[in-house]
Order: structure tokens, then C-alpha cells, then sequence
């Protein structure tokens, strides 16, 4: 109760902090390229290889069917805990201000400590957590994105992007599970799951920003 309190004062005292979490989920691209350049022997492909390889702590085979050598893990690890964080947080900023959809942002709260999960044990460490916190991710993310679509006050085309993105990024998690992953192959129908949900984040964060500032 005290910390439902904390929140709200929070957020009536700063109405950037919820929609200025959410924005910062641009950090993640920028680590995720830093990390990608910096892959020693072999070039890291964002269409073979997971996201999932630029954390990996370790160098040699994984799964037995890729090569993995991430000398800057570090900073993917921590751009996915601060993600898993800034999802988290921003989520309940955003529901303490808005008062609405509270099953969409409980969800994407959730999703966030997915994320964090994901960052905290990487892929070569404790694999099944980290597979836990992938799809608890990926999973209550998207469904949140369709749910935001029906629920959040927000224009109609807002809306239908919300359930586009979480549709496309749900059936792609589909093919990707059940390793249909088509021309994309692993790296590519993977990003296909998580970029529609990343952008969706900006966007988001985006426009109850700026909605803030023309009230």
C-alpha cells in the first residue's frame, strides 16, 4: 500500500517518468549494434544468430550448431536488465497516471521482469531461467500490446498499431517455437517477436509524452 502510494506521488509529481522509462528502450538497439560489431573470429549475423548470442559469456559452440564469442556481453546483459526495468516501471507509472487497462500493464510489468531475467542469466549460464524469462517476455509483451489496443485511451489508428504489432510479433513467436522459421531462419524470425514490441515501446512512450504536454 505504501509503495502503491510512493508510485503515485511519483508519478503526479513527474508525469515524464512513466512515458521517459518506456522511451528508453531506444538504449537496446544501440547496445545490441556495440555488441554485434565487436564479435571476435567469426562476424555476428543478425539473421543466423539469436539476440540472445551477443550476451553468451562464454566462446565456443552453443546448441551445438553456433559459433558464439561475445566480448561485450556485458553491455547487451545490461541493456536487457535495464530494459526488463524500464518496462517494469514505466508500466506502473503509466497505470497509476492513466487508471486504465490495468490487465495490459500488469502483463507488460510482467514482460519486463522477463527481460530482466533474460539479462541477469544468460544464455550459456543458467539456460532454463533464461529461457523462462524469454518467453514470459515475448509472450505477456504481445498479448499486452492487443490488449492496450482495445483498452488504452488513445486515437483509433494508435490502437490498431498497438493489435497489428502484437499479432504479427504472436504469430511469428508461433513459426519461431515450432521452428517454421521459413527465409528468416532463427536470428531474423526472432527479431521478428521482439523489434514490433521494442518500437512499440518508443511509440508509446512517444505520444503519452507528448499527450502529457498538450494537457
Amino acid at each position: 500500500m505504501q509503495l502503491a502510494r510512493r508510485f503515485r506521488n511519483l508519478s503526479n509529481r513527474y508525469p515524464f517518468a512513466g512515458p521517459l522509462m518506456w522511451l528508453l528502450t531506444f538504449q537496446f538497439f544501440i547496445a545490441e549494434i556495440v555488441t554485434a560489431n565487436s564479435w571476435a573470429k567469426l562476424p555476428y549475423s543478425y539473421r543466423l544468430n539469436a539476440i540472445s548470442d551477443l550476451g553468451a559469456v562464454g566462446c565456443g559452440l552453443f546448441d551445438d550448431d553456433r559459433f558464439v564469442c561475445s566480448p561485450l556481453h556485458g553491455i547487451m546483459n545490461g541493456s536487457l536488465i535495464l530494459l526488463g526495468i524500464t518496462m517494469a516501471v514505466g508500466s506502473v507509472l503509466l497505470y497509476t497516471r492513466l487508471q486504465k487497462s490495468k490487465v495490459g500493464f500488469s502483463l507488460m510489468t510482467l514482460a519486463g521482469i522477463g527481460a530482466f531475467l533474460v539479462g541477469i542469466f544468460p544464455e550459456d549460464t543458467v539456460f532454463w531461467v533464461h529461457i523462462v524469462g524469454q518467453d514470459l517476455a515475448f509472450v505477456f509483451a504481445n498479448v499486452a500490446l492487443i490488449v492496450f489496443g482495445f483498452t488504452l485511451p488513445a486515437p483509433r489508428v494508435f490502437r490498431l498499431y498497438s493489435i497489428t504489432s502484437g499479432t504479427v510479433a504472436l504469430v511469428a513467436l508461433v513459426l519461431f517455437l515450432s521452428h517454421h522459421r521459413l527465409f528468416l531462419e532463427l536470428g531474423g524470425m526472432e527479431r521478428t517477436v521482439a523489434y514490433p514490441l521494442l518500437l512499440w515501446l518508443i511509440v508509446a512512450g512517444g505520444y503519452f509524452a507528448t499527450r502529457r504536454v498538450r494537457n
